[in-house]
């Protein structure tokens, strides 16, 4: 197998869901029995690099989104549930219509940025923990 560059990893890691970078973070940190303090691009390079990284990350590393409200355009933002999560389309309604409720939790903070970000595109309100 070749090796892959920098470069090369980040295209990989920026064609992936929320949910398979989250899945991959795991098995990384399983792997390699690390913990990850950042998103994964970060701890793909900090983790070759050492741990000095990690321990400059000493700040809050896991974040929860959270739905506060659908706004009008209900049925986009059960999409975008959808998209983020594993669930299902009867699952995501739920979420939806429970709010406010955790869309995910404990995740990086460009996970979570990212994720508010899609959520308010469809017109929900949300909060990021």
């Amino acid at each position: 197998m070749a090796k892959l560059t920098q470069d090369e990893l980040l295209e990989q890691f920026e064609g992936m869901t929320l949910i398979e970078l989250s899945e991959f973070v795991k098995a990384f940190e399983e792997k390699f029995d690390v913990t990850a303090a950042a998103a994964a691009p970060v701890v793909v390079a900090g983790g070759a690099a050492g741990g000095a990284a990690a321990e400059a990350e000493e700040e809050k590393d896991e974040f929860d989104v959270i739905l506060t409200g659908a706004g009008e355009k209900k049925i986009q933002v059960i999409k975008v549930v959808r998209e983020l999560t594993s669930l299902g389309l009867k699952e995501a309604k739920d979420l939806v219509d429970g709010t406010p409720k955790p869309v995910l939790e404990k995740v990086a903070k460009d996970a979570a940025e990212k994720a508010a970000e899609a959520l308010k595109g469809a017109g929900a309100s949300v909060e990021v923990k």
